[in-house]
């Protein structure tokens, strides 16, 4: 629900419908302006009366909204949310970031080693799977604490945060402290109790698309995480499922756009993912940087045929590099820098 209040309205009354309407249990985020102050509730806005408000000699106009998301929409927030992540900023309209790494972390002298090329080639986070959700119950579910711990240790040595896939509210703890961005899988989008265990943490967290998911209903998501207290939240877009079978996963760069219109949260691409190739990587990364998106995540492997997961749809060192160059020529084009 918004409400406007007319010019010139005093703050004590102002202050009054503020502790009136948290009396009845919503949350106000209020909008001020020169010339206007707007309220957004959020909440169980069904039990209040629009005529009752609008007696109100100082209010203007009291408007329901459809969409059923408040915290993470823009009309509440009109100002881009920027996150930091341990000092790299990701959202807002300047610097593009890149994550790049292995699907699974397979050591640590593989993880560091890869860390310090990623960096080289101008990445600013270092992503790894330590906990792999996977189809089939015989294939590499990831080396669990191990693979954190090697992800730390690369940390130490190159400076990157690292962003790691959390699968269960019982790995909170040991997330919390040791990595920088918590990512939930898309099989766990809607994993309402794990959101909700993540709303009470103040960590950053990415939050991909599900398999199948509306747009909506991916930002209901990141709203369970908003209403528990974090608003710490990326979005990423990793493709979703269609009839197609030339792609792992159909790229849907629409919702960048869709995004930014609608909400204030940052959105990365996950380019490795959606395409399930190597070959296809650069090309929709360069798409979603002339898109609008404000990162990409993108799987990078010394030996893609020995990686021990989704060796097919990761780069080489080297190609990781090419694709950053080539992206800073986009972003140029498009008044961004990377």
């Amino acid at each position: 629900m918004i409400i406007t209040l007319k010019k010139n309205t005093p703050q004590p009354e102002i202050d009054r419908l503020i502790q009136n309407f948290e009396k009845q249990g919503v949350q106000v985020n209020m909008i001020s302006g020169a010339n206007y102050n707007v309220f957004g509730l959020v909440g169980d806005t069904a039990k209040l009366d629009e005529r009752r408000i609008m007696a109100n000699e100082w209010v203007e106009d009291v408007t329901r909204i459809a969409a059923p998301y408040k915290l993470a929409n823009r009309m509440f927030h009109p100002q881009d949310s920027v996150i930091d992540v341990s000092g790299v900023k990701v959202g807002g309209q300047e610097k593009i970031v890149v994550i790049g790494g292995p699907c699974s972390v397979e050591g640590e002298e593989m993880i560091c080693d890869i860390a310090q090329q990623v960096k080289d080639a101008g990445g600013v986070m270092l992503r790894g799977g330590a906990y792999k959700p996977r189809t089939s119950p015989y294939a590499f579910q990831g080396m669990g604490t191990e693979g954190i711990l090697a992800m730390v240790k690369a940390r130490e040595k190159t400076g990157l945060p690292i962003v790691s896939e959390l699968m269960s509210a019982d790995k909170i703890d040991e997330f919390v402290e040791h990595v920088d961005l918590i990512q939930v899988g898309a099989r766990n989008m809607q994993n309402f109790d794990l959101l909700k265990a993540l709303g009470k943490i103040d960590k950053p967290v990415l939050l991909k698309r599900g398999l199948a998911n509306t747009i909506e209903e991916w930002i209901m998501a990141a709203e369970y995480i908003m209403a528990g207290g974090n608003k710490n939240v990326i979005l990423c877009e990793r493709g979703i499922r269609t009839f197609e079978k030339y792609t792992r996963n159909t790229l849907d760069l629409s919702v960048v756009p869709i995004i930014k219109e609608r909400t204030h949260l940052p959105i990365i691409i996950d380019p490795s993912h959606a395409t399930g190739d190597w070959k296809l990587v650069e090309a929709m990364s360069l798409a979603a940087i002339a898109a609008g998106a404000d990162g990409l995540i993108i799987e990078v492997h010394a030996c893609p045929e020995c990686a021990w997961s989704d060796g097919a749809q990761s780069l080489k060192p080297a190609k990781f590099a090419s694709l950053i160059e080539k992206g800073r020529t986009i972003a140029q084009v498009v008044g961004r820098s990377l």
